[in-house]
């Protein structure tokens, strides 16, 4: 436990757990929802959802922070939400696409981007020991991308035509995915300048309302459907504000003050691995032999750069 830490109310690992598990649910309910409503919609609508319950609460415990905002901090606000917005957008489009294991274990490699873009945005250097964690986690990558359209046979390695490979839709959901791995990398850098100073709730309340607002609007702007769902998917836009939106996120983010950094990010690994036995007790969906060594090297990757002071 870092030092200065008073004791909590509740054990550490007990939290981080359940954050674990309750955002280890995102893409089973987006998959529940995603045959009614579009990506744009279900992201606008986790947002919005917990947007709103957080407001109350800002406002009668930060209103004098939100009321002293800086223009430039509202700036960097903006930028933050509209990287999560893509974020969203990107990543769960690709469940549309690909398997949960493959998108849930690239959308993953977040730190590594964040690690990766560090030196040349926030000017932080990168040890040999994120170097060494990026590279297999590439390396997990490429597997994981193939390994939908590809198949081991003996120890030769079948794939359709390129032209055939590249059209498919698993390639385009990896795809998706990986783009909304670095957008979230996006987020969190602008995080980083802007959480300095300011709580993280009145941080989260204002980037989740911003995107929010912003996926509402292309949702309107694209003529997506926004009524008429059936229970299911109302309850799922429910679920995904509440569980992995407010509870997930605000336990991995709780849990920091108590427990070790690197802890905690290696301890994330767990959502896609929690994400892959749902979609395979819920869905049915088991992942490809090549998913899983893809997966395993992302995590080993992951796993090294989080031991880096740097990350």
């Amino acid at each position: 436990m870092p030092q200065n830490a008073k004791q909590p109310a509740f054990p550490p690992i007990l939290v981080l757990l359940i954050g674990i598990f309750t955002a280890s649910t995102s893409s089973i309910m987006i998959r529940f929802a995603q045959g009614e409503a579009s990506p744009f919609v279900i992201s606008a609508a986790r947002l919005i959802i917990a947007t709103f319950i957080l407001i109350p609460i800002g406002w009668k415990w930060y209103k004098l922070e939100l009321i002293r905002l800086q223009k430039n901090e509202f700036i960097l606000l903006v930028v933050s939400g509209l990287f999560l917005a893509l974020h969203f957008a990107t990543w769960i489009s690709s469940l549309r696409y690909t398997r949960v294991s493959s998108s849930v274990v690239l959308v993953a490699t977040t730190p590594l981007w964040v690690a990766l873009f560090s030196p040349i945005f926030l000017k932080e250097r990168i040890s040999r020991l994120v170097i060494l964690g990026l590279l297999i986690t590439l390396t997990g990558g490429v597997i994981v991308g193939i390994g939908n359209d590809c198949s081991l046979a003996g120890v030769s390695l079948v794939c359709p035509e390129w032209n055939e490979f590249l059209g498919g839709q698993s390639f385009l959901g990896n795809l998706l995915a990986l783009a909304g791995a670095i957008c979230a990398a996006g987020y969190l850098m602008v995080g980083r300048k802007v959480r300095s100073h300011l709580s993280l709730v009145t941080y989260i309340s204002i980037v989740y309302g911003i995107s929010g607002l912003l996926l509402f609007l292309v949702s309107l702007a694209r003529g997506d459907r926004l009524t008429g769902f059936s229970m299911t998917t109302w309850l799922s836009l429910l679920g995904l504000g509440i569980f992995p939106q407010l509870i997930g996120h605000s336990a991995f983010n709780w849990s920091l003050k108590y427990l070790p950094v690197a802890f905690v990010s290696i301890s994330l690994l767990g959502e896609p691995i929690g994400s892959t036995i749902l979609a395979f007790l819920l869905l049915k969906e088991a992942p490809t032999t090549l998913g899983v060594v893809g997966g395993i090297l992302i995590m080993i990757g992951i796993s090294i750069a989080s031991w880096s002071k740097d990350v």
